[in-house]
């Protein structure tokens, strides 16, 4: 990291994490391909739900290596040309989650997360859309976090 003095340690790091609703994942494919996900951090892995079939799966099949980045605050200045932020990145290797408890647990986290509010629906939910949801995790290789506060 060039600019040392923003340079933020790991547990800040984890914290703009859990914070962000989404971020931003970078797969390598033929061109660039980047897309915003909903995830969810539990232990060392962020994971996503998606589709069994798409772009995205078609690449990380292909080439499981990703970054991912998170903004968990970007507020612009208001007397000077900058903003003041807070973010993360990870270096990850994304892998299909194929056992069931664990793709019931990684939804379950998701939606605590996201829709706390419809937990009590969230067992007739899985067990009419389970069979067409896949799960994915970003084992998180190296996290490395920044933060610009005001002077």
């Amino acid at each position: 990291m060039r600019r040392k003095d923003r340079e933020r340690d790991r547990e800040f790091g984890l914290k703009v994490i859990d914070e962000c609703e989404y971020g931003t994942v970078a797969i390598q494919g033929e061109q660039p391909y980047c897309l915003p996900l909903s995830l969810v951090r539990v232990g060392e892995d962020l994971y996503f739900h998606c589709a069994l079939e798409g772009k995205k799966l078609d690449l990380l099949r292909k080439n499981n290596a990703v970054w991912v980045s998170f903004v968990g605050e970007n507020v612009a200045a208001e007397d000077d040309f900058t903003t003041y932020f807070r973010s993360a990145m990870v270096r990850g290797t994304a892998t299909a989650v194929t056992d069931e408890a664990e793709k019931i647990a990684a939804l379950r986290a998701l939606c605590e997360k996201l829709t706390p509010a419809h937990m009590p629906a969230f067992a007739g939910e899985v067990a009419r859309s389970f069979a067409v949801t896949g799960i994915w995790k970003i084992h998180m290789d190296e996290i490395t976090a920044k933060e610009k506060r005001k002077p």
